[in-house]
């Protein structure tokens, strides 16, 4: 009786305050580490530059002007009635700057990897306890969805904008004829395959505010028929007006948003158990 009784009058145990990994570091020495990893995320960029540079004949002619012809495999797969578009450069200079100018962006996606890595290995220590190999795994799953994005964006948009475009005209006289320039569509190509990189990377960004407490399962389920709408609306700015080619697009878009709900479920468990662990009520 008297051993229970002191038991009960006993102090509970106190909660382990949880480990602030950042908390030894200065203002400026987070900035003097940020600077440090994106120099070296921006080398992964230029190793991918320089290896654009020496299959710069494959990646312009094959790659980049490769939905420019008629004959581009996609348009047969996708049931596109393609027709060949002309380019012009109408700007001294125009061939020069098109040409770095897709070298860079095509180095930055062949150099994403390492860029992606050195991001997350910064921002990762202020939302969890994280081991090398977890930012490497992290890494490897933001460069895919990238990857996957750019695929989806140089695959499926590209062609249907391209062909929608070269043939709209303004008026049936013929008078106006659809000549580009060469900076305007490798802008446009570059503007449409790294947007879809970056849609794309909705889980990503999903796992990321659930781990940090911002965003729920509960709150992305709450706002699907929002989300399936913006989807709609979405694949309307960015396919021609036509609801076969909406829904090639509106598809993805769903299944990305439905993929970052159960990424968020996942998210938010990982975040519970480690608060539950730093605080005693559960070991680890």
């Amino acid at each position: 009786m008297l051993k229970n009784r002191e038991i009960m009058t006993a102090e509970p145990p106190k909660a382990q305050k949880p480990v602030d990994r950042t908390d030894q570091m200065s203002f400026l020495e987070h900035l003097e580490e940020l600077r440090w990893r994106l120099i070296k995320g921006m080398i992964g960029v230029v190793i991918g530059v320089i290896v654009a540079f020496i299959f710069s004949d494959f990646i312009i002619d094959t790659l980049l002007l490769g939905p420019t012809r008629a004959s581009f495999f996609m348009y047969n797969l996708i049931g596109v009635e393609a027709i060949d578009l002309s380019l012009q450069s109408r700007k001294l200079p125009g061939q020069f700057f098109t040409y770095w100018g897709m070298l860079f962006i095509s180095g930055f996606i062949i150099g994403s990897p390492l860029f992606f890595y050195q991001v997350w290995a910064f921002i990762a220590p202020a939302l969890q306890r994280q081991e090398k190999w977890k930012t490497i795994l992290t890494a490897i799953f933001i460069t895919f969805f990238f990857g996957i994005g750019i695929s989806f964006g140089y695959l499926i948009l590209v062609p249907f904008a391209l062909q929608f475009f070269a043939s709209f005209n303004l008026s049936d006289s013929g008078l106006v004829r659809n000549d580009f320039d060469i900076n305007a569509y490798f802008s446009s190509l570059a503007m449409w395959v790294v947007s879809c990189g970056i849609i794309f990377q909705v889980p990503v960004l999903s796992y990321g505010l659930s781990k940090a407490g911002f965003l729920t399962p509960t709150f992305l389920r709450t706002y699907r028929k929002h989300a399936i709408i913006l989807c709609l609306i979405l694949a309307a700015f960015l396919t021609p007006p036509d609801p076969i080619s909406q829904i090639l697009i509106a598809i993805p878009l769903t299944i990305l948003y439905e993929l970052a709900i159960g990424v968020s479920a996942i998210a938010v468990r990982r975040r519970n158990k480690e608060l539950r662990i730093a605080f005693g009520e559960e070991e680890d």
